[in-house]
C-alpha cells in the first residue's frame, strides 16, 4: 500500500515521555500524542489527580500510559538518568522527549533574587539538558527519536519581571540548535516549539490583572490567549516522520505574537 503524507504524521508503536505531563500545555501534548498513535509516559512532581486522569485519557484512546513521578527541582542528574532508565524499562523503549515541564519567578530584575535565578536555570534549562542527554544515549542504541523542547516567546524578548526566565528560555533555545547540530547525524532531532501567551497557571497572575491582560491580547493578531489544542499539530508533526528533515528549528504557536 502506497504512503500518504498523513502517515508520515502517525506515531504508532512509539514511546513518548512529557514532563510536567499531566496538567495545562503538557497534558495537552500527552494527549496529542497519544491521538497520534504514541504510548505516552506522564512525568509529574506528585502524581497529582490530574496527571492520574491523563493516564486514563490516554488510555481510553487505545494506548498505553505510565505515571512517573520526579520533582525536577529537588532531582540530580543520576535522578534525570534514573527516571529516563525507568521510562525504558516500563515501557520498552524511548522514541519521543517532550521537554516541557519549567517554572517562572516573577521579580523584577533589581530585586531578583539568588534561589529565584538558581531554580528557574536549573529546572527550565539544566534539567533540559540532563533529559535531554539521557533520552539520546538511549535513541543512539534505537537508531534514532525526537526531542521537542518547550521553550517561549521569551526566547525572542525581554519580557517584563522575568529575567530568569527569560535568560532560561533563550538558553534554551541555543542549546535546541547546539544538540541538533551534534546528534543529527544520529538520527535524532532535536527542535524546539515556543509557545506565546497560553491560558496556564504560569499566566494566571498576568491574566487577573485587567489592563496587562488586555495590553497582551491587544498584540495578539488572533485576539485570544491560545489554549493546548493550539500546539497539538506543531507536537505531532516535529515528534513524526514529516519533520525528519527538520533540525534546530524553534517554532513559534504564538497566535502572530512576532509579527507586531
Amino acid at each position: 500500500m502506497t504512503q500518504t503524507i498523513l502517515d508520515a504524521f502517525r506515531l504508532d508503536g512509539r514511546v513518548a515521555l512529557v514532563t510536567g505531563g499531566g496538567r495545562g500545555l503538557g497534558r495537552g501534548f500527552s494527549l496529542a500524542l497519544a491521538e497520534a498513535g504514541a504510548d505516552v509516559v506522564v512525568v509529574d512532581r506528585s502524581g497529582s489527580p490530574e496527571t492520574k486522569q491523563t493516564v486514563v485519557d490516554v488510555e481510553s484512546l487505545g494506548r498505553r500510559a505510565w505515571s512517573l513521578q520526579l520533582d525536577l527541582l529537588e532531582a540530580t542528574p543520576q535522578d534525570v538518568r534514573a527516571l529516563v532508565d525507568d521510562a525504558v524499562g516500563q515501557a520498552g523503549r524511548l522514541d519521543i522527549l517532550v521537554n516541557n515541564a519549567g517554572i517562572i519567578r516573577r521579580e523584577p530584575a533589581i530585586e531578583h533574587s539568588e534561589t529565584s535565578w538558581a531554580d528557574v536555570i536549573d529546572v527550565n534549562l539544566s534539567k533540559a539538558f540532563y533529559l535531554a542527554q539521557s533520552a539520546a544515549r538511549v535513541m543512539r542504541t534505537q537508531g534514532g527519536g525526537k526531542i521537542i523542547n518547550v521553550a517561549s516567546m521569551l526566547s525572542y524578548q525581554g519580557g517584563k519581571i522575568v529575567p530568569s526566565y527569560t535568560a532560561s528560555k533563550s538558553g534554551l533555545a541555543g542549546l535546541t540548535r547546539a544538540l541538533a547540530s551534534e546528534w543529527s547525524a544520529d538520527g535524532i532531532n532535536v527542535n524546539a516549539i515556543a509557545p506565546g501567551y497560553f491560558a496556564t497557571d504560569n499566566t494566571a497572575q498576568l491574566r487577573a490583572q485587567e489592563d496587562r491582560s488586555a495590553e497582551i491580547l491587544a498584540r495578539i493578531p488572533v485576539g485570544r490567549w491560545g489554549v493546548p489544542d493550539d500546539l497539538k499539530g506543531a507536537a505531532v508533526f516535529l515528534a513524526s516522520a514529516a519533520s525528519e528533515y527538520v533540525h534546530g528549528a524553534i517554532l513559534p504557536v504564538d497566535g502572530g505574537w512576532l509579527t507586531r
